[in-house]
């Protein structure tokens, strides 16, 4: 049977079309029209969301775990764990991010990933379409919660057997541009396919311009683990909201970064650069405790997860930095939902697989009303998610 999905408006990742009538049948999208262009087919289950808006589902490329999982487990059972959970808070795809951990375990949790990756979800549940490393090639001064250890100099020949384990599935990889050795490795990863964000850096205004130079094309968590903005020094701060070409992600849960400087970044990067993402762990979406992330242990208390006085990650679902997004900036639900899906495609490449809408792609959506919550989550066709 077909199903009918249809609301005020729909962003499809491109253009707004009002009325919509989205059509789904055995998971996929058949149709994307207007109702002022034809009737709504005899027979279909129609789900009429009133005056909210259709959009993509979320796309994360950054994200830890949740559900009390790690991605780093690599295991089914963590996977359909945290897919499921980011899948009812909206987030259709991700990239399963590592965290600096010893160099061994690491290849270990690459090459179970990727064979995961590929074998696909076996529900309606998020799925990792790729990897991001963050990690080990980060700057000791910022490198939060990361062991300082573990920490690497970068090294093409360290970073091509994280790619072969990764078996093609490392999308983008975050890197310090100071250390010695960076700029020929962004160049390197480049050539593979790999893109590269700027982070954990102590960076000058020159050295994160080199960086860009070389290939590098986002910033990671923007404010957090990054040089402090100087006005003779601008460093890799001042670079990343100043360089147009630059997208750059941010942690919009309020603890992470204030409403007033998402407001700069939101007005330096506006809805063409801007990239909201998580930076969640395994404790997203479960009580105060003691969870995991990587190899460590973190605390999370009153919404904030900690290891040793540092923040570790996060506990946001995408959903919430959409409306904290609104909220902080008045940003329209459209620019919004840019920020959570066609950006992070672009970034990584995967406009083919998330970031939009169209006929023969998964229907996998959001509702959204015009306060920026998330009223309703679809997968596969499936409403997973619906409030009232």
């Amino acid at each position: 049977m077909q199903t009918v999905f249809t609301a005020e408006r729909l962003w499809d990742g491109q253009r707004v079309i009002h009325r919509p009538m989205v059509i789904a049948e055995d998971g996929r999208i058949v149709s994307i029209t207007s109702r002022d262009a034809g009737e709504i087919p005899t027979g279909s289950q129609v789900q009429d969301f009133g005056a909210a808006t259709l959009g993509p589902a979320f796309f994360d490329v950054h994200i830890h775990g949740s559900a009390g999982h790690d991605v780093m487990e690599a295991t089914p059972e963590a996977l359909k764990s945290i897919g499921s959970f980011l899948a009812s808070h909206g987030t259709g795809a991700y990239l399963a991010t590592t965290v600096t951990a010893a160099f061994d375990t690491t290849l270990n949790s690459l090459e179970k990933l990727a064979t995961l990756i590929r074998r696909g979800p076996d529900g309606p549940q998020a799925w990792p379409i790729g990897i991001h490393l963050e990690g080990p090639f980060l700057s000791h001064e910022k490198r939060g919660v990361h062991p300082p250890s573990l920490l690497q100099a970068p090294d093409i020949a360290m970073f091509d057997r994280m790619f072969e384990a990764a078996d093609g599935q490392a999308r983008l990889m975050t890197l310090a541009p100071e250390l010695p050795g960076a700029i020929d490795l962004i160049r390197h990863a480049t050539t593979r396919g790999v893109r590269v964000s700027v982070g954990h850096s102590n960076a000058t205004s020159a050295e994160t311009r080199a960086a860009i130079a070389a290939g590098a094309t986002s910033a990671t968590h923007t404010y957090n683990a990054m040089r402090a903005l100087d006005h003779r020094e601008p460093g890799i701060l001042g670079t990343v909201l100043t360089a147009d070409e630059l997208y750059a992600e941010l942690i919009c849960d309020g603890i992470h970064n204030m409403p007033e400087m998402v407001r700069l970044w939101w007005k330096a990067k506006g809805p063409e650069r801007a990239l909201l993402v998580t930076d969640a762990m395994s404790a997203a979406g479960m009580p105060d405790g003691e969870y995991q992330l990587g190899d460590f242990a973190v605390k999370l208390e009153n919404g904030r997860a900690m290891a040793n006085g540092v923040l570790a990650g996060s506990v946001l679902t995408l959903d919430d930095a959409l409306r904290n997004l609104m909220k902080f900036t008045g940003a329209s639900v459209e620019d919004g939902l840019r920020a959570l899906t066609a950006n992070p495609a672009a970034v990584v490449g995967c406009d083919d697989r998330a970031g939009s809408l169209a006929v023969g792609r998964p229907a996998n959506l959001v509702v959204i009303n015009s306060t920026g919550k998330m009223v309703a989550s679809i997968h596969a066709g499936t409403v997973l998610a619906c409030e009232a």
